[in-house]
């Protein structure tokens, strides 16, 4: 069995898949065109975020019996023509889960403790202690939205403070923990003072939080966003953090990310992208919540149990 790899990923997948008789190939340097040609007679494709996996694209894939990803979003795949062709989609949000747990909390510690400022100032010669004085997570409410892999794992690493968490998601129940509260979508709009998106990009998620998200909250809150960009509608988190109705916010990801996120910078910027680089009360980072040494290799890892689970 033939598997193309498009995107570089940990080679534990090859071992692995070459191990039990599969056929790994190379395809990470060619061009789009190229690959098409190499999948005339491929059964499976490992990919990243190189390339659409459009109709396409895919119907040059005659043998194609799965697409494996490593990561956790699948909004690059035509899914609807992969159900129709039968074709087997494998993603690893297990690999990176916890990566993403600990970024959020990560985030979430350096905004309330001012701690990008602060290392900013002793660099520069500043001792400014009452201008980086913090405020304290303990006894704070932490709103969930979405609680598959990564608001769990989220989750998790909250247990160690002295706070209330909430998790709302439209498509689960039953979830709840001794430490993780059940909830309506109501419950964090009266009660929240931190909200965390964990759900995937997708018709119903695409700015979810726009300006009639933000004008329902009771009190003013702190925004956490290791999702997708589009779930995020900048224009209205900005005008929430001008407002302070949104006091701070923790962005992993942005609505102006490409293919290739290096490109986010070659563009010509949006005010509100100009605005989020210059907040204080923002903390960036790109695209790197699930990327840890030890993601990389769960990653690839999940994905060869999958696929030889189902060969």
């Amino acid at each position: 069995m033939k598997v193309l790899f498009l995107d570089i990923v940990h080679p534990i997948i090859k071992e692995r898949l070459t191990a039990a008789g599969y056929a790994c190939i190379d395809a990470t340097m060619a061009s789009k065109e190229e690959c098409q040609e190499l999948l005339t007679d491929a059964h499976g494709i490992v990919i990243r975020s190189r390339f659409k996996m459009e109709k396409t694209f895919l119907k040059h894939a005659k043998q194609l019996i799965f697409i494996a990803r490593s990561g956790a979003g699948m909004e690059n795949i035509d899914l609807t023509y992969c159900k129709q062709q039968n074709i087997a989609l494998y993603n690893a949000p297990e690999g990176n889960r916890n990566a993403v747990g600990e970024h959020a909390l990560g985030m979430l510690l350096a905004l309330f403790n001012k701690l990008h400022l602060c290392s900013n100032d002793v660099k520069n010669g500043k001792w400014e202690r009452e201008k980086n004085r913090g405020a304290e997570l303990d006894g704070k409410t932490v709103g969930i939205i979405g609680f598959g892999n990564n608001g769990s794992a989220f989750a998790k690493k909250l247990r160690g403070f002295d706070v209330t968490v909430l998790a709302y998601d439209k498509y689960k129940t039953g979830f709840a923990t001794e430490w993780v509260k059940e909830v309506q979508l109501e419950s964090l709009f009266d009660q929240c003072d931190v909200i965390s998106f964990h759900i995937p990009q997708n018709t119903e998620t695409v700015y979810f939080a726009d300006e009639t998200f933000f004008s329902k909250f009771r009190k003013p809150i702190y925004l956490i966003n290791l999702a997708r960009g589009k779930v995020v509608n900048t224009a209205a988190l900005v005008n929430a953090l001008k407002s302070e109705s949104v006091l701070g916010a923790c962005l992993d990801v942005l609505e102006y990310e490409k293919a290739s996120f290096e490109s986010i910078f070659s563009q010509k910027n949006d005010p509100c992208f100009d605005y989020l680089l210059n907040a204080e009360n923002v903390i960036l980072s790109p695209h790197v919540g699930g990327w840890t040494t030890e993601s990389y290799f769960k990653l690839s890892n999940v994905l060869a149990d999958k696929i030889l689970k189902n060969a």
